[in-house]
């Protein structure tokens, strides 16, 4: 590579000395220096007014003065292309408040805590209207666990009406394809299914609307925090340490994006045996709580491994709904309240 300056300074002395017309990358070293040789009668001055040294010398620190120019120019160019390619955030037409539940790792039991979060907001505040948004395209959980079944309708402007269970308008991936069918898709498939679900579903009127969020930290997850506005994120992870890693991952990118993180979750807190009480931390003990502490986030609730949570959810019959009364249902409503709580705090 050469500079401007060097390569207008060939170009005069091809046509000086008559040659033919040569493609620039035809000059070998030595060729080049010959013609600088040639050619370089006075000394170029620099930016910080230093004598620039004549022949090979002189290109060479030409040239790495002209790169430090360029590498501030493409840094400039780059911020500002990104600022123009990054979508504007708009709100969700009649949804007051977004919470996305996400989770670093699959298999923590974040869909079991988003479904049962919503229930709580509602059970904890009857006035209050809450939404349940299914943004796992790959897996889509929420029709099993709020036990529902079809193809959701259109209103006259084609916008897809939700379907109910429990009180709560639900829409997911799972109501526009088979229980069983694997979907196979790519990114830009992905993305178009992501943006009928943010922008094309008809929910009225909703003081919160819940996300499920796909587990990790990819695509899908920053197609959502870079279009909606969110109010906050809940972060769902087991005790276990390599949970727990993927949950800082993820506590991470909603940082970097500027999404205020509500609190972390921690789900299978312990377990405790049906038959004689005893209990058992299979996970690990207050993993979720250390990681809280070093992130400065609040740790929402601890959530037990219980056979009732599993059995309910795979029933469809969450366990907020089905067993009120239960202790289990108790530490999903007492997570919804302190997500109201810490909402209150980061949007005044």
């Amino acid at each position: 590579r050469i500079c401007t300056n060097c390569a207008n300074l060939m170009r005069t002395v091809v046509l000086r000395e008559e040659l033919k017309p040569l493609n620039m990358a035809q000059f070998t070293y030595s060729r080049l220096s010959n013609l600088l040789r040639l050619s370089v009668n006075k000394a170029s001055v620099l930016r910080a007014k230093t004598e620039m040294k004549h022949g090979p010398a002189g290109c060479v620190q030409f040239v790495r003065c002209q790169r430090s120019v360029d590498s501030k120019m493409l840094q400039e160019r780059q911020k500002q292309q990104m600022a123009k390619g990054l979508p504007k955030q708009k709100p969700i037409a009649g949804v007051k408040q977004v919470i996305v539940v996400a989770s670093g790792k699959g298999g923590v039991g974040k869909s079991t805590t988003a479904v049962n979060l919503a229930l709580g907001l509602m059970a904890n505040d009857s006035s209050k209207s809450v939404g349940l948004l299914d943004a796992d395209i790959y897996g889509p959980s929420i029709p099993k666990l709020m036990n529902l079944k079809g193809t959701p309708e259109l209103t006259d402007n084609n916008l897809m009406i939700p379907l109910t269970n429990y009180g709560i308008p639900c829409m997911s991936m799972g109501f526009l394809v088979e229980d069983v069918a694997p979907i196979v898709w790519r990114g830009l498939m992905v993305m178009s299914a992501i943006e009928k679900l943010l922008r094309q579903v008809d929910w009225g009127s909703l003081d919160y609307l819940v996300v499920d969020m796909p587990p990790g930290t990819g695509d899908v997850q920053l197609s959502i925090t870079q279009n909606i506005m969110i109010s906050g994120a809940v972060i769902v992870s087991t005790p276990q340490d390599i949970a727990l890693l993927d949950a800082h991952r993820g506590a991470g990118m909603f940082k970097k994006v500027n999404v205020p993180v509500l609190g972390l979750v921690q789900n299978m807190s312990v377990f405790q045996c049906p038959n004689c009480n005893h209990q058992t931390h299979i996970f690990g003990s207050d993993g979720a709580r250390q990681l809280a502490d070093t992130l400065g986030v609040k740790l929402l609730g601890d959530v037990p491994l219980h056979l009732n949570i599993r059995e309910t959810s795979d029933s469809g019959k969450p366990v907020v709904v089905s067993s009120p009364d239960s202790p289990e249902a108790e530490a999903y409503r007492k997570v919804a309240t302190a997500v109201v709580q810490r909402l209150e705090e980061v949007n005044p």
